[in-house]
């Protein structure tokens, strides 16, 4: 049995001149947590939108369960947040899922269970309107759960809240993850994907940048930081080693990057045998977000 939830095959959007989503191509799995990484504006929603049947694609085609239901049918095995949480306000909580459930056409046995998961066992009979953000936020996760979908889908589920709020809302996707549901975050927050996703997806002005492991996106070989009072002669040696990519300055070191392995004491025997002496180097790693800024960087 296939293991795919969602494929995605050059789906495209277009609003007059503007392409929000541009031949979009991606694969989802049963049993990850997905992060749809970009900016304000690059896609995501629209993505989320095409998916779930709200917006029509301009171009372009996406299947669900390798077409072997169409959306109409997969969406009963989705839960979805994409809006701000919308529940009738003198209503409790207990009152309130048990109304989704109605509509959804599904057992109401889970309700408690549910509830539990998201911390609101203890205020299931308080009103929807006295709760906080943080809590309505939690129970429309609850709400998304009610039909023990495949794939939960969340789009920024942490925006507006306070640190706590966004604490507790982290850790009940991983909870979630852990109990089998596959998650898709959209998030503009680079910590909070690396935090709890395990594969990403960067999307700029609607185009794919890296599709792959969380992990994946910060593997390279690393760069030196070099400082020396001969540039000329340090520059001139960069320019002519195999392993050295590009070369930039940053503020009184040179940024040598390396596009293969090179051990930092190779390097340094190399360096001392053309001559040329040091004042400052070190070998580092770029960081998660340097490497997602310097991919969706303008091409």
């Amino acid at each position: 049995m296939s293991n795919t939830l969602l494929q995605l095959n050059d789906l495209t959007k277009k609003y007059g001149s503007l392409t929000a989503v541009n031949k979009l191509s991606l694969t989802l799995s049963k049993g990850k947590v997905y992060g749809l990484l970009g900016p304000n504006g690059s896609g995501k929603s629209t993505t989320l939108g095409m998916v779930l049947n709200v917006i029509n694609p301009t171009s372009g085609t996406f299947q669900w369960y390798d077409g072997n239901l169409t959306t109409h049918e997969a969406l009963k095995k989705i839960g979805a947040i994409i809006e701000r949480p919308n529940f009738y306000p003198y209503m409790s909580a207990l009152q309130n899922l048990t109304l989704i459930c109605k509509i959804k056409k599904c057992s109401t046995d889970a309700i408690e269970e549910l509830l539990r998961l998201v911390n609101l066992w203890d205020r299931k009979n308080s009103k929807f309107s006295t709760f906080s953000l943080g809590m309505k936020q939690r129970l429309a996760i609850a709400a998304a759960l009610v039909n023990k979908p495949d794939l939960l889908i969340l789009d920024e589920p942490t925006n507006g809240l306070d640190p706590e709020g966004i604490h507790q809302i982290r850790k009940l996707i991983l909870t979630i993850a852990e109990l089998g549901t596959t998650i898709l975050l959209a998030s503009h927050l680079l910590d909070e994907v690396e935090k709890v996703c395990t594969d990403v997806i960067v999307l700029k002005n609607g185009v794919k940048y890296y599709e792959g492991a969380v992990d994946g996106l910060s593997q390279t070989h690393g760069y030196f930081e070099i400082a020396t009072e001969n540039n000329k002669q340090l520059l001139s040696f960069l320019g002519a080693h195999s392993a050295i990519g590009e070369i930039s300055k940053e503020n009184q070191y040179y940024k040598a990057t390396l596009t293969k392995d090179l051990s930092t004491a190779i390097f340094s025997k190399e360096i001392q045998e053309a001559g040329i002496l040091l004042t400052h180097f070190s070998k580092k790693q770029p960081s998660l977000e340097s490497q997602f800024l310097s991919l969706t960087q303008t091409k």
